[in-house]
């Protein structure tokens, strides 16, 4: 799942390299890659501040959780001459080296089953471990996220191989400015189907996505595995078809400003730090549950262990860092947290603060076997012609 971040305030780190502490090879390090905008530069430096020992920081920033996957195979991967070509020479650390040199990469839950199978990543502890303190104070959903097999699927009695540490949604936006002369603004799924929005709206370029909000608003699952076996599926995709202006994941938010579409389905990391800038834009999770991503740290395979991205994973998990992080990243947080009214923009608090209701009527999208997977390709690609 390709998701972009717009998020280039000065309160997240440059995409040049942020690093803390003196040099010298003998120095203990933690090498982090993490995706552009998910961890705010001053949360860095806060947990520099309280390590007990010197210590050096290197966090490097990649553009897209595609190029974090990427580099994770290329680690695992045989030495080619053509290493240094292509999209490899973007990533920080020694490029072109075919051995991991960092100690923990941000990667999406969506990638996580195939992260797993070609053993890219290595568990951070086995179920009864106790490494993380922070642990248990996750919500239950979110420990289950990510307990697997070595397959990559669910499994209470796995390990665990990700520490999630910001998540967001799948969202409606729309100019309310546009849906005025309609009388309603949306709440729902069903209302991309109301009269008046031929042509007017667009949506993310993901089968997974489209064809799941569908099934949402049939009362389904996003991870159905068999669609033959829901009645009016494809009809109700056909009539929605004729509501879609254009399919885009990435450029779906500047036609909606222009006034050229009036909706959009999108990703929260991509909507919510621009509605602060356009007043004319308005988000809502749909009452009917939604679909929902986080990111994760992971540890690449053949790194050795180390306490020091122990202690950064519960750092991350400690009430008043996750505040920052969901505040400053404008996400939601995997951790409780007391944000008050006047520590966001007003567009953005009842995003920020989750329905709970909404939340557990919410899914992750969880891997499918590769017979459903092509049924979903092949069903979107028919309803688009």
């Amino acid at each position: 799942m390709d998701r972009r971040s717009f998020l280039l305030g000065t309160s997240t780190l440059a995409l040049s390299q942020l690093l803390f502490g003196c040099g010298g090879n003998k120095q203990t390090q933690l090498k982090v890659q993490l995706l552009k905008g998910s961890i705010p530069g001053q949360v860095v430096n806060q947990f520099h501040k309280g390590l007990q020992q010197q210590v050096q920081l290197k966090f490097a920033p990649v553009e897209q959780i595609q190029d974090l996957f990427r580099q994770l195979q290329n680690w695992q991967q045989k030495p080619k001459a053509t290493d240094e070509q292509g999209w490899k020479r973007f990533i920080p650390f020694r490029q072109g080296q075919k051995t991991a040199d960092v100690d923990l990469v941000t990667l999406g839950d969506y990638w996580l089953k195939a992260a797993i199978e070609q053993k890219l990543i290595q568990p951070l502890q086995e179920i009864q471990g106790n490494q993380l303190k922070q642990w248990s104070a996750l919500d239950q959903r979110w420990k289950k996220l990510v307990t697997r097999n070595d397959q990559g699927n669910l499994d209470t009695q796995g390990k665990v191989w990700g520490a999630p540490y910001r998540w967001g949604s799948t969202v409606i936006v729309y100019n309310r400015d546009s849906l005025q002369k309609l009388g309603w603004t949306p709440k729902d799924w069903s209302d991309l189907w109301r009269d008046g929005m031929q042509q007017r709206i667009s949506l993310l370029n993901q089968p997974r996505e489209v064809i799941g909000l569908v099934l949402k608003k049939l009362g389904k699952s996003y991870n159905t595995e068999d669609l033959d076996q829901v009645p009016d599926l494809e009809k109700e995709l056909q009539i929605l078809n004729q509501q879609v202006k254009f399919y885009s994941s990435d450029n779906y938010l500047e036609p909606l400003i222009m006034g050229d579409t009036w909706l959009a389905v999108g990703w929260s990391s991509d909507v919510l730090p621009v509605l602060g800038r356009y007043p004319q834009l308005t988000a809502v999770i749909p009452q009917s549950g939604t679909a929902i991503w986080a990111d994760l740290w992971v540890r690449p395979a053949g790194i050795t262990t180390g306490t020091l991205s122990d202690q950064w994973i519960d750092f991350c998990w400690q009430p008043s860092t996750a505040k920052q992080i969901s505040v400053l990243t404008k996400s939601n947080s995997p951790i409780s947290t007391n944000i008050a009214a006047d520590d966001i923009q007003e567009p953005l608090w009842s995003l920020l603060q989750s329905d709970r209701e909404v939340f557990n009527k919410s899914e992750f999208l969880l891997p499918l076997s590769p017979l459903a997977i092509k049924q979903y390709e092949s069903l979107f690609a028919k309803i688009k012609i």
